[in-house]
């Protein structure tokens, strides 16, 4: 990212770029950083833009031939493409002929790092990975973002933050200027205000409802699955993201017997590290077997709905009676 930034500063640009990887939010941003960088609005002869998987690379290598009209750059921004995916040899082999007045700017979900056309972008141009960032970097840049606003934020107010939107940039965004908005005219965000705008995510009433369950809190749990189903969540999703729950219990269980660290934890269960320890607290309640219990019989309720002996919603309903009748504790 800090190559792309100083060729920008510097007026300076390869002749291609491949942006990649599932921080879709700062790819976003510099795909956007090199479009202005590299074009003028509204400068159709210069800039040309492709999406999906049905583009000719014969067009893009005719088109990369062609000079700048009355500018020094002509642009080609390709967007999931799927070339680094299914091979395109003709364009890999093009990569070390584009003219300096031509600049590819690929952005790629997802790439084959064995490709030739990665190999190829690697060789000529710039290949950068945007991988999701740990909670350390994405508090780092909402308490720079927050300085910008001449703002603070109280240490509950962060912690609710993260636990209530999770660890996507573009959600952290959009949810971090409407508490700007909110707190117009106060320096400090207060726990109260992350409360009052910032709505829970899914996987958040999830693990509630997984608590509610673990405390035999039947009635609770019940009316948060029905909570759900008004909000159009379909039964089958909800009986998955509880699956998936029960699943990180057992391994974070696994974990902590082998004393494995808690920033390892997060990394091998692909949780944020906030949620380690309120994870554990749950799974401390529950043994090795009672967890294994649920995870079988929502395997089991889950097949009888894929062939037609069960009702979608009865499913899901029969797993929260049978999990909360554990008593398995530890």
């Amino acid at each position: 990212m800090r190559t792309i930034d100083e060729d920008i500063k510097n007026g300076k640009f390869k002749t291609v770029y491949l942006l990649y990887g599932e921080e879709a939010y700062l790819k976003k941003q510099y795909k956007d950083k090199l479009k202005h960088a590299l074009c003028t609005d509204g400068d159709t002869m210069n800039a040309s833009f492709f999406q999906g998987k049905d583009i000719n690379s014969k067009e893009l290598i005719d088109l990369a031939e062609t000079m700048p009209f009355f500018a020094d750059k002509r642009l080609i921004m390709i967007e999931d493409s799927g070339f680094f995916k299914t091979g395109e040899e003709e364009l890999a082999d093009y990569m070390s002929q584009i003219p300096d007045t031509t600049t590819f700017v690929f952005c790629e979900s997802e790439v084959d790092k064995r490709s030739r056309l990665f190999k190829a972008c690697r060789d000529s141009g710039k290949v950068v990975e945007f991988a999701l960032q740990n909670q350390e970097l994405l508090t780092r840049w909402i308490l720079g973002r927050l300085k910008r606003e001449n703002k603070n934020i109280t240490k509950s107010a962060m912690e609710e933050f993260f636990a209530r939107v999770g660890t996507d940039m573009g959600l952290l965004d959009r949810e971090m200027e409407k508490l700007l908005c909110y707190t117009m005219d106060r320096e400090v965000i207060e726990l109260s205000d992350v409360e009052a705008v910032c709505p829970q995510a899914v996987s958040n009433k999830i693990f509630d409802m997984v608590s509610a369950i673990i405390e035999c809190r039947r009635k609770d749990a019940l009316e948060m699955y029905y909570d759900l189903l008004a909000l159009k969540e379909p039964a089958l999703r909800i009986l998955f993201l509880i699956t998936r729950q029960y699943r990180i219990l057992l391994l974070l269980k696994d974990m902590k017997r082998r004393g494995v660290p808690n920033a390892q934890m997060a990394k091998e269960a692909g949780i944020p590290p906030f949620a380690v320890s309120r994870s554990l607290s749950q799974a401390s309640r529950l043994s090795m077997e009672s967890i294994r219990h649920i995870l079988e019989y929502s395997v089991e309720q889950e097949e009888a709905v894929k062939i037609g002996q069960m009702n979608e919603q009865m499913a899901v309903e029969l797993v929260i009676m049978e999990a909360s009748r554990e008593r398995a504790y530890q």
